[in-house]
């Protein structure tokens, strides 16, 4: 069973790691940049044009209002750029939001933003690849038709490349960030260049389209409500900010000098080219509607079912560059790689999250531990299951899921921004030097301004959003944080319960008497093994078990007892329904009822086996008795192992593996075994 599983895993996710080598997995800001600033850079995709999409309900000329919501997006990028400094120069320890909460608010606020984060993280992974499979979409039919098995599979192939490590997975998606961030910087670059100095006429494959306008003439408080709207959705591209304070830890050293520097650098880009996408928007004349097949009208006809609206991102780079043009195609397959490589934020967000909140007790403490590279594995594949399921239920459909997102985000940034502001608040109260009280109240103040402004921005996407599926996020956050708060409860109860006392108790003491049990069907070599074993514990007394669910086999077996002459007596428990494990159960419980502070031990020989399917076929009634038994009080339960043929042939397939030398290696030296001999758990 063991080489089944361990030679595939090894060919998917390379050779386990040593912990002390946990050093070399640290990343430089040239990889931590598109390792963890991918989903807020890869906005700038679908984020402009939700704007215009929301813009479209009250037709064409409402898009004259996209340059004003793109500078309050900048303005709130910015922002939460410089509060998230100020957070990871206070807490550097990779809580990021959530210890910043708890700390500062209280465990309830930490647990809400922690959920409010986890379900994000979800969302992030569901709607970038989503998107990624729409905009590849456009030039690849097939991925078009297949939404849903194409997205899957992009998320099975980020999980298995995430499970490599950390660093192995940031040097990989580092090459499409980067052509993805030049490609779009050259497109407006170009198309400045094309419109400001040589004059051409760029217009987008969409130009000549009509908007049929939901509800035409919008006027007062419905304007109003339209633009939040728009401006909710355009807030999309913050997304991901905080992934890069919960990352501090990943960051080679001076840690919180280096993340603060990649957040500057990622706000900047961001901002960028958001507004430069939305400005080469405005300028080819890009139209969007959320109902393209009936809201877009070409000649007069709307243009119907079969038509498959593009992403603005995709119409900009067309009228730029030329449709089918070298920079075109560059550009379309570096957008689709951005996006699947965005959910890497959340790859590195959640399972790190993850791992702290599990050992807060939060979650299941299978989440703290690293797995073979070093990366928390089994976050990360709960990563991508919840995805996968988001993903097969809203048929991969990014605009869907949009409606979901953004909500976590806020919460976050304005539990996080709160918490700050009580921060600065505690150490103002114990500093005198006057220096450090200035920058303290700059940064309160930034944390403070971050904090109004995100509250708000969080009204405004609940108000816009709820009715448009933001309610999913919501219950999704409600579902985790009752959740984690029934999983905190239990890992209490039981801490409490097994505490131990300061004064002695009958767990201390020893029991008067041991009775032990040796359970026997046959007079066979691990039943005598095990007969062996029990003699040397010396117990009170001893005694052989016997079920009878064979006249003629529980015969035989009294026979050869009496032939041999052994000198334990055995007892036979009838058994009229053919049942094993009831009868020994009901025998064990009646010596616990005569002498209640008696201990039996039941021994049980087992078969050792070499070969997975020869598992299914010894032991299963050793397995079932041995479940029973972990329930009934004052039972111990030891098992006598007899080591068959075909596990020694394992054991010794095993060594073979051990010892084998890669070809090649004598010229490069003797393999550093002598490290990584130390067996593995």
């Amino acid at each position: 069973m063991s080489k089944l599983t361990d030679v595939p895993k090894r060919i998917l996710i390379g050779r386990a790691l040593r912990s002390d080598r946990l050093g070399e997995t640290l990343l430089p800001k040239r990889v931590a940049l598109p390792v963890f600033a991918s989903d807020p850079l890869s906005s700038v995709a679908y984020a402009p044009g939700e704007v215009l999409l929301v813009l479209s309900i009250a037709g064409l000329s409402a898009y004259h209002f996209s340059p004003w919501i793109a500078v309050a997006v900048v303005v709130l990028m910015f922002t939460v750029v410089a509060s998230y400094r100020q957070n990871v120069h206070a807490y550097p320890s990779g809580g990021g939001d959530y210890e910043v909460a708890t700390t500062n608010l209280g465990p309830k606020a930490g647990l809400t933003v922690a959920s409010a984060l986890l379900v994000d993280y979800v969302l992030t992974v569901a709607v970038s690849i989503s998107s990624g499979i729409e905009n590849l979409g456009s030039a690849v039919p097939f991925v078009v038709e297949n939404k849903v098995a194409c997205a899957i599979g992009v998320i099975v192939l980020l999980t298995l490349m995430n499970l490599r490590g950390v660093k192995e997975s940031g040097t990989l998606f580092a090459i499409p960030t980067y052509v993805f961030v030049a490609g779009v910087f050259l497109m407006i670059a170009w198309g400045a260049f094309r419109g400001v100095v040589l004059g051409d006429d760029m217009r987008a494959p969409t130009a000549d389209f009509e908007i049929k306008p939901e509800h035409p003439g919008l006027a007062g408080f419905a304007l109003v409500f339209l633009l939040l709207r728009a401006f909710s959705s355009g807030c999309a591209a913050l997304t991901g900010v905080e992934a890069i304070s919960n990352g501090v830890p990943a960051f080679r050293k001076p840690k919180s000098r280096n993340a603060a520097t990649t957040l500057a650098m990622m706000g900047l880009l961001a901002v960028t080219m958001f507004c430069g996408i939305i400005g080469l928007a405005m300028a080819t004349d890009v139209r969007m509607a959320e109902n393209p097949a009936k809201d877009l009208i070409h000649d007069g006809a709307p243009l119907g079912p079969d038509y498959v609206q593009d992403p603005v991102i995709s119409q900009v780079a067309e009228a730029v560059f030329g449709h089918g043009s070298l920079l075109f195609i560059v550009l379309a397959a570096a957008t689709a790689l951005v996006l699947f490589l965005a959910a890497n934020t959340a790859y590195n967000g959640f399972p790190l999250l993850g791992s702290i909140l599990a050992q807060d007790r939060y979650l299941p403490r299978q989440l703290h531990t690293r797995g073979d590279r070093l990366a928390f594995s089994n976050g990360i594949v709960l990563l991508a299951g919840a995805a996968g399921l988001l993903v097969w239920v809203y048929g991969a459909d990014s605009t869907r899921l949009i409606q979901l997102y953004i909500v976590g985000v806020f919460v976050s940034f304005t539990l996080s921004q709160t918490g700050m502001v009580r921060h600065w608040n505690r150490l103002l109260g114990a500093e005198k030097d006057p220096a450090a009280r200035r920058r303290m109240v700059r940064s309160r103040a930034i944390n403070a301004f971050g904090a109004f402004f995100t509250g708000l921005v969080l009204v405004v996407v609940l108000l816009t959003k709820f009715t448009h599926g933001a309610w999913v996020a919501l219950l999704g956050m409600c579902i985790f944080y009752a959740t984690m708060t029934a999983i905190r409860r239990h890992y209490d109860r039981v801490a409490e319960e097994i505490a131990a006392p300061g004064t002695p108790t009958d767990d201390s003491m020893r029991p008067s008497r041991v009775h032990s049990v040796v359970l026997v069907s046959k007079v066979h070599r691990p039943a005598l093994r095990a007969l062996a074993y029990a003699k040397l514990l010396r117990s009170d007394t001893l005694e052989a078990l016997s079920v009878n669910v064979d006249a003629e086999e529980t015969r035989a077996l009294r026979d050869e007892w009496e032939r041999r002459d052994i000198d334990v007596p055995l007892k036979v428990l009838d058994s009229p329904y053919r049942e094993v494990t009831r009868p020994v159960i009901e025998y064990v419980k009646s010596l616990r009822a005569q002498s209640p502070r008696d201990v039996v031990s039941v021994i049980i020989p087992e078969y050792v086996v070499g070969h997975w399917y020869e598992h299914f076929l010894h032991n299963q009634s050793a397995l079932r008795l041995k479940g029973r038994l972990l329930f009934t009080p004052g039972v111990m339960v030891t098992s006598v192992p007899y080591q068959l043929e075909s596990s020694e042939a394992a054991k010794l397939r095993a060594r073979k593996r051990q010892d084998w030398t890669a070809p090649g290696s004598v010229r490069r030296g003797p393999a550093e075994r002598a490290k990584d001999s130390s067996p593995r758990t």
